[in-house]
C-alpha cells in the first residue's frame, strides 16, 4: 500500500459517514433474548439487481464494527476487495456469558454453547434471508472473541471461509484442535493470525506457539498468514491488523500490482493471458463473484508480452478483450499489435483504422489508433 493510500485509510476510517449502517434487532429463541446488530451495506447495494456480496461477521461488534466497516468500505471503493456486507454483533453486556467454555476440554458450554448455536443457526440464516449474500463468509474477533471464532473452524463443516484472529486469548486446547483440524481440512480456508510484541504476555506466548504449529502445516487448502506488529498495545491491535488482514484474504481480488507483475507474470514459462484468465476464475471460485477483468490488468499483461516479445499472446489478449469489452477499441488495439509485430503490416493498418467507430477505453483513444495506422502507412508507403 502506498503511503498516500495509508494516510487516506486512517482519515477515511475516522470520518466515514455511517449513514448506510443499519441497526437491526434479531429475536433469538436459542438465547431467549433480542440481540442488537450493526449492518453496513455496500454503497452500490440495491434490491433492483442480482448482485450478491460476501459477508464479514464482526464479533465484539460494539467496538470492533466501525474499524472493520470503515476499512471494508475504503478498500472496496478502490476495488482492492469486493464490496461486502459487514455485520457487527453487539456483545457489550453479554460478552462474558457468550464466550464461556469448559475448563476440561476448552469447548463452549452453557451460555457459550448457546451463543455458538445462535450465530450458526439463527444469525447467519437471518442475514442470508434478508440480504443478497454470497457464500463467502469472514469472521473477525479480538482477544477472547478471536479464540471463540475458532470453534466454527474446528467443527465438521466450517460456516466461515476466512478467520481474522487478532491477539487471540486462546483456550488451553485450541492450538491442538486447530493443528489437527487444519491438517486434514478439504476446503479452502483463509486464516490470519496477528499479535503485537507489546501485547499481553500470555497472548504473545500462545500466539507464537500457535504460529509454530500452523506454519508447519502441509495442506494447500490452508491459506495462512501470521503477522507480528511492532509496538501496538493489545487494544490498539485491531486498527493495525484489520487492513492487513483484508489485504491478505482478498489478495487475488486486487489489481495486478508491480510485485505480482515482476514476481509472477514476468517469470511465467507459459501464457500470461492464461494467467489472467485463471486469476479471475479463481476469484469466481473463491468468492462467488463474476468480476470483469480490469483494464489495468489487461495493460499489465500487454506490457509483459511486449517485454518478452511473445507476440502471439497479443492475439489471445485480443480475444479475451473481445469477451470483456466487445464495443471498445481494446480488442482491435491488441489485434493490431499482434499483426504489426508478426509482419502483417497492411492488415495491422486496416485493423487500427477499423476501430474508429468503437468506444475509447483506458487511455486507448481513437486518435491513438489512427496514429498507429498512419505510422504504418508512412513506414511502408501504403
Amino acid at each position: 500500500m502506498t503511503k498516500l493510500k495509508a494516510t487516506f485509510i486512517v482519515l477515511f476510517v475516522g470520518f466515514i459517514g455511517f449513514s448506510q449502517a443499519k441497526y437491526k434487532t434479531i429475536s433469538s429463541s436459542i438465547l431467549g433474548e433480542d440481540r442488537e446488530l450493526k449492518i453496513l451495506l455496500p454503497r452500490g447495494y440495491s434490491d433492483e439487481d442480482d448482485k450478491a456480496y460476501p459477508v464479514i461477521y464482526v464479533f465484539d461488534g460494539d467496538y470492533l464494527f466501525e474499524a472493520v466497516a470503515g476499512n471494508v468500505d475504503y478498500y472496496a471503493y478502490w476495488e482492492d476487495i469486493p464490496e461486502s456486507i459487514v455485520v457487527g454483533i453487539n456483545q457489550i453486556e453479554s460478552r462474558e456469558d457468550d464466550l464461556i467454555y469448559s475448563e476440561q476440554n476448552s469447548l463452549p458450554v452453557e451460555s457459550g454453547a448457546d451463543f455458538f448455536e445462535f450465530v450458526g443457526k439463527e444469525l447467519i440464516p437471518f442475514i442470508e434471508d434478508n440480504y443478497k449474500t454470497e457464500t463467502f463468509r469472514v469472521a473477525v474477533g479480538h482477544g477472547e472473541t478471536a479464540n471463540f471464532i475458532n470453534y466454527y473452524l474446528i467443527r465438521q463443516n466450517p460456516v466461515f471461509n476466512a478467520y481474522v484472529t487478532i491477539s487471540p486469548d486462546l483456550a488451553m486446547d485450541m492450538e491442538q484442535y486447530l493443528g489437527e483440524r487444519l491438517t486434514s481440512i478439504e476446503k479452502k480456508i483463509f486464516y490470519y493470525l496477528a499479535v503485537s510484541n507489546a501485547d499481553v504476555k500470555h497472548i504473545m506466548e500462545a500466539s507464537a506457539s500457535l504460529n509454530n504449529t500452523l506454519k508447519g502445516l502441509d495442506n494447500d487448502n490452508v491459506l495462512y498468514t501470521f503477522k507480528e506488529f511492532d509496538g501496538p498495545t493489545h487494544y490498539a491491535m485491531p486498527a493495525h491488523a484489520i487492513p492487513k488482514a483484508l489485504e491478505s484474504i482478498f489478495f487475488i481480488f486486487q489489481p495486478i500490482s508491480k510485485k505480482e507483475y515482476k514476481e509472477s507474470i514476468l517469470k511465467l514459462e507459459g501464457s500470461p493471458v492464461e494467467y489472467l484468465e485463471q486469476k479471475y476464475e479463481e476469484i469466481k471460485n473463491m468468492f462467488g463473484i463474476e468480476k470483469q477483468i480490469l483494464i489495468n490488468d489487461f495493460k499489465a499483461v500487454a506490457a509483459a508480452i511486449k517485454k518478452k516479445q511473445k507476440w502471439e499472446y497479443y492475439e489471445d489478449l485480443s480475444k479475451l478483450a473481445k469477451k470483456n469489452y466487445p464495443d471498445t477499441v481494446l480488442p482491435s488495439y491488441y489485434k493490431g499489435l499482434y499483426l504489426e509485430n508478426i509482419g502483417e503490416s497492411k492488415k495491422a493498418m486496416k485493423t487500427f483504422q477499423s476501430a474508429y467507430i468503437l468506444e475509447e477505453i483506458g487511455g486507448i483513444t481513437k486518435d491513438l489508433m489512427l496514429e498507429k495506422a498512419e505510422q504504418i502507412k508512412a513506414d511502408f508507403g501504403y
